[in-house]
């Protein structure tokens, strides 16, 4: 049986149900030995109690919740690039030059909030190339400046199929996500969709491409996308592709 928390959280996913529920188990028994005897409301009594319990319960779910690893078929279309991350599209625009790319680079920012799943997924099938980690600071993802100055880890890609283009998928620690997860390895062949890290907790996931005019964007600002299914673009069938 399959159990549906991803690695990459280990040992958080197991670590922080295990403090919350001994705090359950604690605040019960201290309700228990000094709250109720000087309780004189009954309903105020039920109260103290089950409100706290729940509140605990509440994190617990949310906690399993944020390390969920749900499966997912992923599209066979070796001509797409798929989504790296859960979440919200929070910019595309076409950059005139970026750092190793000839030519424009077409650009896809997508927000995590903390609530959405975190696993991070290859856009398409790549051989890795070089992975590049940058020490930063840890402003809120949704900042503009995050993409600028946050800690973050670069993951170059190089497709194995048509057109053989250069991708950079970046993973950008935010304000509360302080732990960036990459398991990907030079010169590694990964598959469409396969998971390769995560970031913990609520953080940004950007995607470079050289805008040729074959690549057809497929999302724009707002829209909400799911790693490893959500086609972010397309390359059109034509003789620039080869």
């Amino acid at each position: 049986m399959r159990i549906p928390i991803t690695k990459y959280g280990l040992p958080q996913a197991a670590l922080y149900p295990a403090i919350i529920l001994t705090a359950m188990v604690l605040y019960a028994v201290l309700f228990r030995l000094v709250i109720k005897p000087h309780c004189q409301c009954a309903v105020l009594g039920h109260i103290t109690l089950w409100l706290p319990e729940l509140l605990l319960f509440i994190v617990l779910v949310w906690v399993l919740a944020f390390f969920r690893d749900p499966l997912r078929r992923v599209p066979d279309d070796p001509l797409t690039l798929l989504s790296p991350a859960d979440g919200t599209i929070a910019a595309v625009e076409i950059l005139d030059r970026c750092d190793g790319f000839d030519g424009p680079v077409l650009r896809i920012e997508i927000f995590l909030s903390i609530f959405n799943v975190h696993i991070n997924r290859m856009p398409c099938r790549v051989r890795i190339g070089k992975i590049h980690y940058k020490p930063g600071r840890f402003l809120d993802a949704r900042s503009p400046e995050c993409s600028k100055i946050n800690e973050a880890n670069e993951i170059e890609m190089f497709r194995l199929d048509e057109p053989n283009d250069r991708l950079l998928v970046r993973q950008i620690s935010g304000a509360i996500a302080r732990r960036i997860v990459c398991q990907a390895k030079t010169d590694e062949i990964c598959q469409a969709g396969q998971r390769f890290g995560m970031i913990k907790f609520g953080s940004c996931t950007e995607l470079y491409a050289p805008a040729r005019p074959s690549l057809q964007c497929r999302v724009q600002k707002g829209d909400k996308v799911k790693a490893g299914l959500t086609v972010l673009g397309r390359y059109e069938h034509s003789s620039e592709n080869k």
